[in-house]
């Protein structure tokens, strides 16, 4: 049976705006009335009902996120991060795991607001139109995590991705590459597409490069599609010295894919990634990466939407983090 505040303050012998107070921590209760309604709450099991307090004070105190992925560890430590301030400012999250899929994003996007959500982090690779139409609809507010909106006005927390590239193509350059290939995801992602491949394509041309489409493959982020990635790129004319590649999963992929044919890492191909997920460490050589905060990322994403749930006052809705290059084994 489930027991109900009536119940609760029939047993206590108090009114149900009593026993409403003694819930939400209200003070105006006085300390033997707080007790015995308390103790009662504990003999009963009471477990007041979210739903029926969000109808009334129109608040759950729960955030709506959705992943792509929920088992990449790219996403997964995004998640830590925006579950943890999401307990340090007391809210409940709903996770939904989207397969980067539009119908089933667009989906999930209004189940959470029939769920009466306060706010919602969304993620996902390719934002488009029909997103940010239905993300400007939204009666609660939005913000998206490692995600880019190109237009600028859905808020949002991920780093200068153009930038990293260009950096990490710049250090191979520097060391007297000339022959650099690009693995990344689909192309179809502004991340992908515009972000990172307009700085690979800078750092070329401020070298006097020429750029070759045919060292750029379009991957899916999987381990296989790095190691088919690298099978392509081996069979050009004129093979790379050097790849970044776009995620730390296809990245594996590469390494175990050159070392099948028989080139050594760093020694004959020099390889930069671009997450430092925990897989950089777990594989040898390990991986010298782009350090991408990504704890931070959704950490960040997650404050930021406390504050616009909230009403705080928000300078910038659209938040940059920076990066580094942390060298390891895989170049030289």
């Amino acid at each position: 049976m489930n027991i109900t505040i009536y119940d609760v303050a029939r047993e206590a012998s108090v009114s149900m705006a009593t026993v409403s107070r003694v819930v939400n921590g209200n003070p105006n209760v006085k300390p033997t009335t707080r007790k015995k309604v308390l103790e009662v709450i504990d003999r009963l099991g009471y477990r007041p009902n979210a739903v029926a307090r969000g109808l009334a004070s129109k608040k759950t105190t729960t955030v709506g996120v959705v992943i792509p992925d929920i088992s990449s560890t790219f996403y997964a430590e995004l998640a830590r991060g925006i579950e943890d301030i999401a307990t340090m400012y007391k809210y409940n999250i709903i996770l939904s795991n989207s397969d980067q899929n539009k119908d089933k994003e667009l989906h999930l996007l209004n189940t959470m607001l029939g769920k009466q959500v306060d706010g919602i982090v969304f993620m996902g690779g390719n934002i488009t139109e029909e997103h940010v139409t239905e993300f400007e609809k939204s009666p609660v507010p939005i913000v998206l995590a490692a995600s880019i909106e190109e237009s600028g006005k859905i808020s949002s927390v991920n780093i200068d991705y153009a930038q990293a590239t260009y950096d990490a193509v710049t250090s191979f350059i520097e060391k007297g590459h000339k022959t650099i290939a690009l693995v990344l995801g689909s192309m179809e992602e502004p991340i992908n597409g515009v972000q990172k491949l307009n700085g690979y394509k800078k750092a070329l041309e401020a070298a006097g490069i020429t750029y070759n489409e045919e060292l750029v493959i379009d991957g899916d982020y999987t381990y296989e599609s790095g190691m088919d990635s690298l099978d392509k790129l081996m069979d050009l004319s004129t093979r790379p010295t050097a790849v970044y590649v776009g995620s730390d999963e296809m990245a594996l992929g590469v390494i175990h894919a050159a070392e099948d044919k028989g080139y050594t890492v760093p020694n004959d191909l020099e390889v930069i990634t671009s997450d430092n997920t925990k897989l950089t460490l777990m594989v040898r050589p390990q991986l010298s990466t782009v350090v991408q905060p990504l704890y931070d990322i959704g950490a960040v994403a997650m404050r930021l939407l406390t504050k616009f749930m909230n009403k705080e006052t928000v300078e910038d809705h659209i938040v940059v983090l920076p990066h580094r290059i942390e060298y390891r084994n895989s170049t030289k």
